[in-house]
């Protein structure tokens, strides 16, 4: 049986793995091998992630992690660094979104968006590569955006921040891979989550994203989780720099009737 996506002896963490994309990721790792520690700027919110990372018999830490917050991202290093040993998988999956028109958008929302999307992004990848590079392994998946790729309307802070991040990301892989750690995105399409339902099922932008999209449907968190299995195992052990986007073909759509 071919063994590639075998995360057994890896440890993971993700960093906004608390909730929706995130926490679908960090069981998906425990669900291949790994054990995981996701966090985020409250130890409570990461109960129930925890408690299934557990009940699939791999270990993990109850510890907060704030994207902005460098100090709080060196203390989650250390004490996954003291529980484990070892760090072997990073996940950036913590982000914000408001919708603001761009002549109404302030320099604080521009700033808040870019701070905690691409900013808190280079900031965690900064602290916790350095155990990855001194092993001569890891793998660090980001979580960029459509928006990467394809303008939405009224998200002008969230767009520029997520096409950051596909740039960040090449730069990161460009500089490190040669040491041992491959650095790779997926680009989510359109996810329904406990965020985003309203706005999906009751609003003319909702019905605008399903029929953009060819599957005719939103996705599940957890349908990402194959897509970061294997970007964090030896599967995928000469892809670097690259975008997966996982999006029911949004990308591919030009007229669908």
């Amino acid at each position: 049986m071919y063994q590639g996506f075998n995360l057994e002896g890896k440890v993971a963490v993700v960093v906004g793995g608390t909730s929706g994309i995130g926490a679908a990721i960090a069981v998906g790792l425990a669900d291949a091998g790994a054990d995981v520690v996701p966090c985020s700027r409250r130890v409570r919110a990461g109960g129930a992630v925890c408690d299934a990372v557990e009940h699939r018999g791999r270990r993990t830490l109850r510890i907060s992690a704030d994207v902005t917050n460098r100090e709080s991202l060196l203390e989650a290093r250390d004490s996954v660094l003291d529980e484990f040993g070892r760090i072997d998988i990073l996940v950036n999956s913590a982000g914000r979104i408001r919708r603001t028109a761009a002549l109404d958008l302030s320099e604080e929302e521009w700033y808040a968006a870019i701070e905690t999307n691409l900013t808190g992004t280079l900031r965690a990848c900064q602290v916790f590569a350095p155990p990855m590079i001194a092993q001569s392994w890891g793998r660090i998946i980001n979580i960029a955006s459509l928006n990467s790729f394809a303008a939405f309307y009224e998200v002008a802070a969230y767009a520029a921040s997520k096409a950051g991040v596909a740039g960040l990301t090449r730069a990161l892989a460009v500089e490190w891979g040669k040491r041992g750690v491959n650095v790779n995105a997926i680009a989510p399409g359109v996810v329904r989550t406990t965020l985003n339902e309203a706005l999906l099922d009751e609003t003319d932008r909702g019905k605008e994203l399903l029929m953009r999209t060819p599957l005719h449907r939103f996705g599940k968190p957890e349908e990402l989780a194959g897509a970061a299995v294997y970007l964090a195992s030896e599967a995928s052990s000469f892809v670097n720099g690259e975008i997966l986007v996982v999006d029911g073909g949004f990308l591919a759509s030009g007229v669908n009737q």
